[in-house]
């Protein structure tokens, strides 16, 4: 695949990602600050994502700079919405998305018998992984989401048990969405860890189911 070929690739990423913004626009604003004055700072991982950006430039990277322009896109396109992305563990939840399109991809790719374009969604991949490794952000395996998951539940079971009338109008909603809610609110045992929702949500269906 030529350079401008895995741009494209790159550039089609962040519009499945956030569609709303044009390729035009996205190419005009790479280097420029996706955040105003009054906005949340940004996360500071963003920073180093740029400079390595310039870097693979001058390096002519063709793999690494579609990555990087794929997610820097997305990046600004979402600081354009109400769910701008503003920490760390945000940008690496962008990173994972990225990678499963990718891997989704590949696939389609295999399945057509193009190895040529499956080979390099896969340099991507790796490309994404590496750096969310590298994010310093906690990674949470499904034996720690389970275990988590289950303390949430059986603390929510004791206290619809109590009778408190917080919980029963939470259990309203259901268990699984209230279970959720907590595992991922502010200062929850998932807060700002590099775990995949819907991973999350799967196990947090499956044990609500079993109470």
């Amino acid at each position: 695949m030529s350079a401008a070929r895995s741009l494209a690739t790159g550039r089609f990423a962040a519009a499945r990602l956030f569609p709303r913004t044009s390729p035009v626009a996205v190419r005009g604003c790479l280097f420029c600050r996706p955040y105003s004055s009054s906005d949340a700072p940004p996360p500071p991982m963003l920073a180093r994502l740029k400079g390595d950006l310039k870097a693979a430039m001058k390096a002519k990277d063709a793999a690494r700079l579609a990555v990087l322009r794929s997610v820097l896109a997305a990046t600004l396109n979402a600081s354009k919405t109400a769910q701008p992305i503003s920490t760390d563990a945000q940008l690496v939840a962008l990173l994972r998305r990225t990678a499963r399109a990718s891997q989704d991809a590949a696939a389609e790719f295999r399945s057509a018998n193009r190895a040529d374009l499956a080979d390099k969604e896969d340099a991507q991949i790796a490309i994404l992984e590496s750096y969310a490794r590298e994010s310093g952000i906690e990674s949470v395996g499904p034996e720690q989401v389970q275990a988590a998951a289950e303390a949430v539940l059986a603390g929510l079971q004791a206290e619809l048990a109590a009778g408190t009338g917080k919980t029963t109008t939470a259990a309203g909603k259901g268990l699984a969405s209230e279970v959720m809610r907590r595992l991922l609110a502010p200062d929850g045992p998932l807060d700002g860890k590099d775990v995949d929702k819907k991973d999350v949500a799967v196990t947090v269906k499956r044990l609500t189911a079993q109470a």
